[in-house]
Parts: C-alpha cells; sequence; structure tokens
C-alpha cells in the first residue's frame, strides 16, 4: 500500500516538470517572453571642446557636450550675417554694390578670410552672399552690413547691421548668442553655443537662396568694373569639405580663428530625415569634420 502510495507520487511529480517543460518551451516558441533590448549606440568622442546634434524635424537634442557653454564662433557669425541680409523687405538679389577701399582696407588690417573683391567694381547683392559664405569673405561681410545697415556714415551703418543681427538672435531665443561683429572677428563680445549655432542653422536654412548658397561647392562670380566691362572673378570655393566627403550634406559654415579654433555647423538629409550640428573650438580643419562625420553618424543612428 505504501509502496504504491510513493509510486503515485513520482508519477506526480514527473507529471508536473514534465508541464512546466511544455509550458516554457511554449513560450520562448511564441517570442512571449520579453527579449532582451539592443544595445544603445554608443556615444562619440570629439576633440572639439563643444558639439550639438539636433533632429530637426522636431528640435530634439540627440548629442550634447557642453552645448550651452558661450564660445568665440569665428566665421560661423557669417550664418546670421546672411540670414539678416535675406531677411530684408523688398530684398532685390540683383541689385549692385560697389566695393569700397574700405573693405580691402579691412581684410589687411585683420588678415582676414577674402573674397578678393576689387575696388571699384559693381557686385551684386547675391554675389556677396557666395563671396560670404563659400570663401568666408570678411570683405563680403563688410559689404553687406555697410548696404543693410541704415545710418549717414559707414561706422553707423555697420552698428546698425550687427545690432540686427542681435535683434534676430533675440527672436529666435538665443539666450546664449551676441555679436559684436559682422564677420565674427570680435571685439570680446562675439560669441555663440553649440546648441544656439545649430537652432540658427536650421531657422537660416528655411530659406531656400540661403540652403542653395550653403550646399554649393563652388562658385564662378562675373561682375562689372568701374569703366563698365565685365570681369571674371576667380571661383570661390566652399571652406565647408563636407559636401564632398560626407553623403547627403547640404551645408552649412566653418569658422576658425586663434580664439575660436576651428568651427563647423553642419547639417545633412538621409533617408528623408535632417540632422543638424555644431562643433566649436575643435583642434584642426581635418579634425572638425571627422568630428563633425562622427555626430553626423551618431545622430542618424539614434533616429534609426
Amino acid at each position: 500500500m505504501i509502496t504504491g502510495i510513493k509510486g503515485g507520487f513520482k508519477v506526480a511529480r514527473f507529471r508536473r516538470a514534465a508541464a512546466v517543460t511544455v509550458t516554457v518551451g511554449a513560450v520562448l516558441t511564441t517570442g512571449a517572453l520579453t527579449a532582451a533590448p539592443a544595445q544603445a549606440v554608443a556615444a562619440p568622442t570629439i576633440a572639439a571642446k563643444g558639439g550639438y546634434v539636433m533632429n530637426n524635424a522636431n528640435g530634439a537634442g540627440l548629442y550634447s557636450k557642453a552645448a550651452t557653454t558661450r564660445r568665440s564662433t569665428g566665421s560661423t557669425t557669417k550664418i546670421m550675417t546672411a540670414k539678416v541680409v535675406l531677411a530684408q523687405p523688398n530684398l532685390n538679389l540683383d541689385a549692385k554694390v560697389t566695393i569700397q577701399k574700405a573693405y580691402s582696407d579691412y581684410i589687411v588690417s585683420k588678415g582676414a578670410s577674402s573674397a578678393r573683391l576689387i575696388v571699384g567694381d559693381k557686385v551684386t547683392v547675391r554675389q556677396l552672399l557666395y563671396g560670404l559664405m563659400l570663401p568666408s569673405g570678411c570683405d563680403a561681410a563688410y559689404a553687406l552690413a555697410d548696404k543693410f545697415g541704415s545710418g549717414t556714415t559707414r561706422a553707423a551703418r555697420v552698428k546698425s547691421f550687427i545690432g540686427k543681427m542681435n535683434a534676430n538672435a533675440k527672436s529666435l531665443g538665443l539666450t546664449n548668442t551676441h555679436f559684436d561683429s559682422f564677420d565674427g572677428i570680435g571685439n570680446g563680445a562675439n560669441y555663440s553655443t553649440p546648441k544656439d549655432l545649430t537652432k540658427l542653422a536650421s531657422s537660416a536654412m528655411k530659406n531656400s537662396s540661403f540652403r542653395t548658397i550653403v550646399k554649393t561647392k563652388a562658385y564662378t562670380a562675373k561682375t562689372i568694373t568701374k569703366t563698365g566691362s565685365t570681369r571674371t572673378m576667380a571661383t570661390w570655393k566652399n571652406t565647408n569639405t563636407l559636401l564632398s566627403n560626407y553623403s547627403g550634406a547640404i551645408g552649412v559654415k566653418t569658422g576658425s580663428g586663434s580664439e575660436a579654433g576651428y568651427c563647423l555647423v553642419f547639417a545633412a538629409t538621409r533617408n528623408g530625415k535632417t540632422v543638424y550640428g555644431t562643433v566649436l573650438s575643435s583642434t584642426s580643419a581635418t579634425q572638425r569634420e571627422t568630428d563633425a562625420k562622427k555626430l553626423l553618424n551618431y545622430g542618424f543612428a539614434r533616429l534609426g
């Protein structure tokens, strides 16, 4: 009797164990158990002191390194220069501007980057914008500030134009941005942050003329000389090498300087998704491009 009961317990235990085994097997087969999450994409290491990447679709940040720390911006300042010009009411891009000696004297005195504009030539506003954004001409920046500022003297017009730059920054909510120059050669109070510059670029790119200019790799301008003849300027090449070296790159602007280091505000579109970003104070022109590529790859990986 006792022996039979023990045997019954053994059979019952075997049946329960078998049932558990079958149940677990069924769960594993159907995938009812939660699968382990995929490993997150590792954030890259960059040489730049500051960096930021943004999903342009919703403004969400995808990467941040000292993204709200104020730094000198170099010629990335010219994004705002162009934006202010393109926001002028009743703007005529084909209006002509006569190049003044003051513009060439300025770049010589500052040792600044130049579009090699020639005194006396009549250059269109459109051409000046290309000269501003491709070879990063500080002479073109000066000409545009002089043209679109208000006042009876050149100094007053330049001051007025810089005021427009700051007003625009305020309207965009760029609370960590201030301009004291039209080209990024600052006078002690020209600064922004990776996050602010990224937002500025995204806003500027809403303008079709701006988009066309900053994605152009090379541009040749034909100007009218002071004698009325036509001069073909040397071809301006875009300093943003990402346009040739990163698939999907669409802009926007380089910058450099002893205080700023090497800077790059960048944007790219892949598979219908657009990423904007900025690196400030990288260690070389080559390294800022490498930093930007890392951040773009990371941004697109985050978006999936």
